[in-house]
Parts: C-alpha cells; structure tokens; sequence
C-alpha cells in the first residue's frame, strides 16, 4: 500500500510539472517587430490616416458632376398647378379654356420623371477646403509615425522591466540559498542546544520573507508579461523569458528637442490648416460660378414619358451679407490658432524639460550603479567573514542577518539602477527620435 501511494504521488508531480508551461523566450527585436505589425494602437492610428484620405475624396465634388434621377407621382385639383401639369405634358386643348373648366379642373395627375445635373465651376473656398483636408493627410500620417515610435518605447520598456525581474530573481534565489544555509547551520546548533529558539525563529523569519519575494518577483514577471502580450496583440497567459538586452545613446549631443519631430511637426501642420481655413473663409465672400442642367418627362399615366423639356443655364451667385457670419467665423479660426500656437509653444517646453530630465537620470544611474558596484564587493566580503565568524560562535544571528539583507538589497539596488539607466536612454531616444 505504502509502495502504491509512492507511485502516485509520484505520477501526479511529474504530470504537474509537465503541465507547467515554460517560459516563451524572445527577442527585443522579435517584439518590437511584432509590435509594429499588430499593435492595435498603430491600427487605430492608420484607420485614422484612412479616414482623412477619404474625407479628401470627399472634396471631389469641387469639380465633379452631381446627377440625380427622380421619379415623382402627384395629383391636385388647385387650377393653376393643374392647368400647368397639362400645359408639362403638351396636352392642352380648346376646351381646357373653358373659364368653368379652368376655375374648377377637377383632380389632375402628374406623372414627373426628372433628371438633374449640376457642375461646379468657380467656388474657390471649396479650394480652399480641400487644401485643408489634404493637410489632414499629412497630419494624421504623421500621427501614425508618431504612434509607432511610442509603441517602439513601451515596448522596449517592458522588455527592460522583464530583464530587470528576471535578474532580480537570481538575486533572491542567491539570497534563499544563503538564507537556507544559515537556517540548517541554525538549527544544527540548535539541536545541540548551542543556539537559542529565538536565533532559529529569526532565521525562519528571513527565508520565509525571501520566499515571499520571490513569489512576488515571479507574479510581476506574469503581469509585464502580459503587458507585453497586449502590446504584440498576443493571448494572454504566456510568460516571456527575455534575452539580456543593453541599450547605449546614439547621439549624447542632443539637447534641444527637435522640432521635426513627428508630433510636433503634426501641430506645425495644424497650423498651416488654421492659415488655410482662415484663407477659405474669407475666399466664401467671393462670387461662385455653377452650370445646372434638367430634363424633363411629363405624362398623365402611370409609367408615362411622352412630352420631353429641358433647361440649362450658368449661375452667378454672390453672397453680399450673411449677418456677419463669415467676420465672425474667421475670428473664431484666428483665435483657436493662436490657441494652438500656445500649446504647441507649452509642449516643446515641456518636451524640454523632459529632456533634461532623463539626461539627468542617465547620468544618476551611471553614478549610482558604479557606487553600488564598490558596495556589493564590500558587503560580500563582509558577509564572508561574518559566516566564517558565526560559525565559530563570535556573532549573533542577527548580525550575520542584517549582511545577508545588506548584500541582497544592494544587489537589487545595482540591478534597478541598470534599469534606470537603460530605460532612460529608451525615453531619451523616444524623445530625439526624427526619421
């Protein structure tokens, strides 16, 4: 019997363990490439680029034809529009000016089959309309680009996040074995009655408290993992294990926030649009030419197309006055492009500042992690010979505790430093970036 519960617990961890799904390894650059291909933010922003070159068809009208055919059914017994429906359909008679006839014509049909046509010619505010909408192309264009290099920085952010669990980890698995140690060296002793319970208990304490950061460290490898996923487009669930990625600055001269940069660049655009808004509105006082052309069939039956007739002509048409609604409109568009003047002048300002920022933090972390780097060498050698000496009975547990703590937090300290770093040049890069 004891041999048969052997053997099944034994057959359950191994399925267990089969059924543990393994770290999915990949590449910075398989994910970015992902990335760019699926996004759905990227997707977004290209419909949005879709949608302006559409509105600009739209704007075909300004010197396309406009043909519409129409089939319209009517009955009256009013006498001018009756005497009229038979006068359309070239069926007057004698009798028709019979005045009884005339003042009383009784119901009379229509049967009215219509075709219209009307050509734009001269509407030079239209122009200027469709000016503005091909502007809109360049800016929603320069809206994607933009979208693709965020989701390049969030990506690349994530993976960095993942690179720094991943070594924090190691960190904390180095400090559980540690902590192992000296908990069976312990309890040895305390076995021997040569070491007090509590000295034990405190030992406890440590590894259980390492344990728990290590759950914790590989709880938060699933959730960036995930972060990841919905950046690539991916299912949820799958844990990534990444490949040791370093980032270093292409160009450390750069100071200033460029200008060509494609959100900026998208606001300059914007206020181009504003000019030429503000250019078509005032054109809208200008006179517009348009051709007009109908045909039509008139018949007093259903499904009738005898008396044939057209009229065509050229319309000059002028507004004069519109309550000065034209006056009012271009204030309107002059202030709401001062407006955006501001705001694009806040966000260089602000972009600046952010520069600045993460130079400052670049060149932090680098201090940071050198500092760390003499630190650790020294808590390890000091861990060293504290093991050596509470072996031998000459320090407390305590003190032999509080290194091992000491050379762990340093340890992840150097490891989040490398992260501030890494990061930081990935925003910088983020921030230069004009291609």
């Amino acid at each position: 019997m004891r041999l048969l519960s052997i053997f099944l617990v034994s057959i359950f961890g191994f399925l267990s363990v089969e059924a543990q799904e393994l770290p999915t390894q990949i590449q910075l650059e398989e994910a970015l490439s992902l990335a760019q291909k699926a996004n759905q933010q990227i997707k977004i922003a290209q419909i949005d680029q879709q949608i302006a070159s559409a509105n600009v068809k739209q704007t075909e009208a300004l010197w396309l034809p406009q043909l519409n055919l129409s089939y319209t059914a009517m009955n009256t017994n009013n006498p001018l529009k009756a005497f009229g429906f038979k006068l359309q359909q070239a069926n007057v008679t004698a009798a028709d000016f019979n005045p009884a006839l005339l003042n009383n014509p009784g119901a009379t049909p229509n049967y009215l089959t219509q075709l219209s046509l009307q050509q734009p010619i001269i509407n030079m505010d239209m122009l200027q309309m469709r000016k503005a909408a091909e502007q809109q192309i360049e800016i929603s264009s320069l809206q994607t680009k933009r979208t693709e290099e965020a989701v390049k920085m969030q990506v690349t952010q994530l993976y960095l996040q993942l690179n720094f669990l991943y070594q924090a980890i190691e960190v904390v698995k180095s400090a559980l074995t540690t902590s192992k140690s000296i908990y069976q060296f312990t309890k040895n002793r305390f076995d021997q009655g040569l070491m007090q319970k509590s000295d034990l208990l405190n030992v406890e304490v440590q590894v259980k408290n390492t344990e728990t950061r290590l759950h914790e460290l590989q709880s938060n490898i699933s959730q960036v993992s995930d972060q990841l996923s919905l950046m690539m487009n991916k299912p949820q669930g799958v844990i990534y294990k990444t490949i040791p990625a370093s980032l270093n600055i292409a160009n450390e001269q750069v100071q200033i926030i460029p200008t060509e940069r494609a959100d900026l660049k998208a606001m300059q655009t914007g206020l181009d649009v504003y000019d030429i808004a503000i250019k078509g509105s005032k054109m809208s006082w200008l006179p517009r030419l348009n051709a007009f052309a109908n045909y039509q069939l008139n018949d007093r039956k259903a499904l009738g197309f005898t008396a044939g007739s057209y009229f065509a002509g050229i319309q000059l048409s002028w507004d004069i006055m519109k309550g000065n609604q034209t006056k009012n409109k271009i204030v309107t568009q002059t202030i709401e492009k001062a407006k955006l003047q501001e705001q694009y002048s806040a966000r260089v300002n602000q972009e600046q500042t952010e520069l600045q920022n993460t130079i400052r933090k670049i060149k932090d972390a680098r201090y940071k992690f050198q500092q760390l780097k003499t630190s650790i060498a020294q808590a390890d050698e000091s861990l060293r010979i504290l093991q050596n000496r509470y072996q031998q009975g000459l320090v407390s547990t305590n003190d032999i505790l509080l290194a091992q703590t000491q050379l762990s937090q340093q340890k992840l300290q150097q490891a989040e430093a490398k992260l501030m770093e890494q990061a930081s040049i990935n925003f910088y890069e983020f921030l230069i970036t004009v291609k």
